[in-house]
């Protein structure tokens, strides 16, 4: 059974007048967090597609770079799209229900932060409205502003990447502990662990670009470490 499938389901078993939130206080273990993951990036998509007024041809190819979405299971990712849309439950609700789902898994809730900036740049502009959506969702996720600024740094071309904010660490560390800050981050972007985390394999691919940005930020503060 496909994972849209899978999302047909939880749909399917939605008490008449139940919200789309509802199915996040469902989906807590797998193999249901992986339904949950994507059905969260599509939720949240939806609103934050009315932070800047509109939705674009580009958010939605976007979209179809982080899901594959096959044209029989067209229909079903466009219900959950609407549903949300129309879900009287604003993104705040949404957020709240998402970090109960994953608990501690900040990994995951990294993910899928990673998910909506893939998104929202997908138009090649950064709104305000989409900054203030993004930002409050992190602070619902009790992310970091460390991770929320390592985030904003990858995907919002207003300036040159700061390597140290792409890694999560400051000039001022020793050169061990930033190692180490990148060799972590290498590996919870191995395919296999983001896998376990619960991101579907076709959200994986996010990881490609991911690795790429720590690599060359590692490779840029090793370079002026030893110049």
């Amino acid at each position: 059974m496909s994972i849209w499938s899978r999302i047909a389901d939880a749909l399917s078993a939605l008490a008449s007048g139940e919200g789309l939130s509802a199915v996040f206080d469902r989906l807590r273990t797998p193999p249901e967090k992986t339904i949950a993951f994507t059905i969260a990036v599509i939720a949240l998509s939806a609103k934050m597609a009315k932070a800047d007024g509109l939705v674009t041809r580009e958010e939605v190819m976007a979209f179809r770079e982080v899901f594959h979405i096959p044209p029989e299971d067209e229909e079903g990712a466009a219900r959950v799209f609407n549903l949300a849309r129309q879900d009287v439950a604003g993104f705040e609700e949404y957020a709240k229900r998402i970090r109960v789902m994953f608990g501690a898994d900040q990994g995951t809730l990294c993910d899928l932060m990673e998910g909506l900036f893939h998104i929202a740049m997908a138009d090649g502009s950064y709104h305000p409205g989409e900054d203030a959506f993004l930002a409050r969702v992190a602070e619902i996720f009790d992310l970091p502003d460390t991770a929320f600024r390592r985030l904003k740094s990858r995907f919002v071309p207003d300036a040159e990447p700061d390597p140290f904010d792409v890694l999560g660490v400051t000039p001022d560390m020793p050169l061990g502990e930033i190692r180490a800050a990148w060799r972590q981050l290498v590996r919870d972007s191995h395919p296999d662990r983001m896998i376990a985390r619960g991101v579907p394999e076709e959200a994986v691919k996010l990881s490609e670009r991911r690795l790429i940005d720590i690599n060359r930020a590692w490779e840029d503060i090793s370079a002026r470490a030893h110049a």
